[in-house]
């Protein structure tokens, strides 16, 4: 079982988003790393500054996974676009 640290820009990522479905949507998906890397919707990343990303709709989460320690750092909720990766 893995514990869940939020970055605060992850956090105010998530706070700006407009849909309150959205927002809900993506933290139900983000404690279901608990049971991390048994989890849907999930690719480790080449070539990016962050190993994994999940994926929750239009939106992308993007974070690392400590195995040793089994902690998983939330470091930033994107909207998926050209810029995102």
């Amino acid at each position: 079982m893995y514990d869940i640290h939020w970055k605060s820009k992850a956090m105010k990522q998530l706070a700006r988003i407009d849909s309150r479905e959205t927002r809900d949507a993506i933290y139900a998906s983000v404690q279901s790393l608990r049971s991390f890397p048994e989890v849907a919707n999930v690719r480790k990343l080449k070539n990016h500054e962050h190993s994994h990303r999940l994926r929750v709709g239009r939106y992308r989460v993007m974070f690392e996974a400590d195995g040793e320690v089994r902690i998983i750092h939330i470091e930033e909720v994107k909207k998926r676009d050209d810029r995102t990766y």
